[in-house]
C-alpha cells in the first residue's frame, strides 16, 4: 500500500456538527493530492436491550428526506468525552434509560472516503430508568422492538450503524 504525509490544510468552514478541511497529502511516489475532508467529533449507538426487546427510536433525518428513520439510541460525542460516557448520556437524553451493564460491541468509520468520523457501538443491558436533560427540537419517538422480529427491524432499517449493529446482535451466539 502506498504511504502518504500531510503536507498542508486549512479550515474551509466550521459548523456546530463538523468542520470543513481541505487538505493536501504526498505520496511515496511524490504525486500531491488535496482532500475535502468533513472532521467529526465522532458518534456512538446503543443496542438497548431490555428484556425481550430492543430500544430503538424513529427520528426525522431532513439530510435524507427521512420523516421517522428507525435507528439507535444514538448521539455526536462532546468535547474531551469518551465513547462509553457519550453512550451513557445518550441513552438517558433520548429514551430515559441507564444501564448496569456496557460491552463495546464495534467501532467503525461512517464514510472514510470524505470524513473522519468514527462511530462506537455499545451493547446496553440490565436497564433502569434515568431521565437526563433531551436537546432543543429532538423530535424522538421510542420504539419497543420485540427481539424475536429483529429480521424486520433490518429489513426496515437504512441506516448504517443501526444495521451495523443490528446484524452484530443477529450473529451474537446466545
Amino acid at each position: 500500500m502506498a504511504e502518504f504525509e500531510r503536507i498542508g490544510g486549512e479550515v474551509a468552514w466550521e459548523g456546530r456538527l463538523a468542520t470543513v478541511r481541505v487538505e493536501r497529502f504526498r505520496y511515496e511516489d511524490g504525486e500531491e493530492a488535496e482532500r475535502e475532508i468533513v472532521a467529526h467529533p465522532g458518534a456512538v449507538g446503543i443496542l438497548a436491550v431490555d428484556g425481550d426487546a430492543l430500544i430503538l427510536v424513529r427520528q426525522p433525518r431532513e439530510a435524507v428526506g427521512e420523516p421517522d428513520l428507525l435507528e439507535l439510541p444514538a448521539g455526536k460525542l462532546d468535547e474531551g468525552e469518551d465513547p462509553l460516557s457519550t453512550a451513557g448520556r445518550e441513552l438517558a437524553e433520548e429514551v430515559g434509560k441507564g444501564a448496569r451493564r456496557w460491552t463495546p460491541v464495534k467501532s467503525f468509520f461512517t464514510s472514510p472516503g470524505f470524513t473522519d468520523e468514527e462511530c462506537h457501538i455499545f451493547l446496553a443491558e440490565d436497564l433502569y430508568e434515568e431521565r437526563a436533560e433531551a436537546e432543543e427540537n429532538e423530535r424522538i419517538e421510542i420504539v419497543r422492538w420485540p427481539l424475536d422480529r429483529l429480521d424486520e427491524a433490518i429489513d426496515e432499517c437504512r441506516d448504517s450503524k443501526t444495521l451495523i449493529g443490528l446484524l452484530w446482535l443477529r450473529a451474537r451466539p446466545a
